[in-house]
């Protein structure tokens, strides 16, 4: 899943980078509650709570690896229902635009195994949709500066 995002490489970094934010854009995500102060340096986390209430779940995802600005792989867990290996990739554009990609497969737990046709359009409608509130937010810290 892509989308092409009227802001640079660093200005969409820096919304990836501000792990406070990820409620924000990230669909699913519904409260962050703590983040390392070294977020998002390979190895930290960020503490988080998916799903709706009251059957929402608290896990962490970690930073596997950081190539800033145009990288950012994460592990997203969410168990017991499993854990996901997120990558975003920043690819610059002219006039200051940015292409961003970001791809999602479960990793580990129940989920990795029902993969079907549902998931697969589940999944590509809720990275559409935080990739559009990535978009929102960076572009609009872009206007702020």
């Amino acid at each position: 899943m892509e989308k092409v995002i009227d802001a640079s490489p660093q200005q969409v970094f820096d919304v990836l980078a501000d792990g406070w934010t990820y409620s924000d854009w990230v669909v699913g995500t519904t409260h962050v509650r703590d983040v390392d102060d070294s977020w998002p340096r390979v190895g930290s986390r960020l503490h988080h709570r998916a799903g709706p209430w009251p059957f929402s779940l608290q896990d962490a995802s970690t930073v596997l690896v950081c190539d800033a600005p145009h990288r950012l792989v994460l592990k997203a867990g969410l168990w017991p229902a499993g854990e996901a290996t997120v990558v975003f990739t920043l690819e610059p554009l002219d006039d200051g635009r940015t292409r961003v990609t970001i791809g999602e497969e479960f990793a580990a737990g129940p989920l990795r195994w029902v993969r079907n046709k549902l998931n697969d359009l589940v999944l590509h409608l809720r990275n559409r949709e935080t990739l559009n509130r990535l978009s929102d937010i960076a572009t609009r810290q872009k206007s702020q500066r």
